[in-house]
């Protein structure tokens, strides 16, 4: 669980990223649960855009991934969530909160 300051500093760093996967009108499906996980595994912070096609909710969306993938719920702006997880390896950790 992060702390509401840990999730501001999280919050300034997904300013600098532009989402790196798209959920489409066949919403949550396993290739995207998947492509989140792998990149959750490099880079410890997502963000994700729900395309126009899609009738989810962002914020209900994100916190089902996070809870499917044992990360960390970030922030939920318009169609975009960013989610968190740290490496399950120490020394891989890029981001030190």
């Amino acid at each position: 669980m992060i702390t509401g300051k840990q999730r501001s500093e999280l919050k300034k760093m997904a300013q600098e990223i532009k989402p790196t996967v798209m959920i489409g009108k066949e919403e949550l499906t396993e290739a995207v649960i998947k492509s989140i996980d792998d990149y959750l595994a490099k880079h410890e912070l997502i963000k994700v855009q729900i395309q126009d096609g899609a009738i989810l909710d962002p914020k209900e969306t994100a916190n089902e991934v996070a809870q499917q993938l044992g990360a960390e719920f970030v922030q939920a702006i318009g169609r975009k969530f960013v989610l968190y997880r740290a490496a399950a390896d120490p020394d891989k950790r890029k981001i030190f909160i």
